[in-house]
């Protein structure tokens, strides 16, 4: 088997999503760190030199780069496991975009100061809460069974939500609210 490399962020999401779609596949791989304090480095540079950001993928010496670019080739490479990108590849919406809305909507809520501003951010991300909601009723993963593209584009919410609320002193995700959100959290999170 070929040695993996993964040169990431430690703060960033489309990182973190990589090392869940490598873990998902039982994949071994070195995890690289880049500490941008010190600038970037040569490894990352010499791998993205287009964009120079991570997440990058390294299989054998050659380069991957970019979120989605990433996960397909995993999935397209190892096939099997607990994790089935193009299950979900044919859903009517961009799912990284979609998580996004969610993102941004919950941070925004969060750091807002003025109340006005506050109740439109968290209207946006309770919007974007809504639709997830409908897409994961009645299934335990957006792809049914399997842990799919969705799931990893979405799988910030139940590890990161809960810090926004608790620093925004409010609740977005609750099982009241949105029940299937909150048990798709818990299976994603076992």
């Amino acid at each position: 088997m070929a040695k993996l490399k993964l040169i990431v962020s430690a703060t960033s999401l489309f990182c973190t999503r990589i090392e869940w779609a490598l873990k998902l596949k039982g994949l071994e791989y070195e995890l690289i760190v880049e500490d941008f304090k010190q600038g970037k480095s040569e490894l990352l540079l010499k791998s993205n030199p287009m964009h120079k950001k991570v997440p990058v993928l390294l299989d054998d010496g050659v380069a991957i780069a970019e979120l989605k670019v990433i996960l397909e080739y995993i999935d397209e490479k190892w096939k099997g496991g607990d994790f089935c990108l193009l299950l979900l590849m044919d859903f009517s919406f961009d799912g990284l975009e979609l998580a996004q809305q969610c993102v941004f909507g919950a941070w925004g809520a969060c750091c807002a100061e003025d109340g006005q501003e506050k109740e439109k951010a968290m209207e946006t991300a309770l919007e974007s809460f809504a639709y997830l909601e409908k897409q994961i009723e009645g299934k335990k993963f957006f792809g049914g069974e399997k842990i799919g593209y969705l799931d990893l584009m979405a799988g910030w919410i139940p590890h990161f939500l809960g810090v926004l609320e608790e620093a925004g002193g409010m609740k977005i995700i609750d099982a009241e609210r949105f029940p299937s959100l909150h048990e798709w959290a818990q299976n994603f999170n076992e």
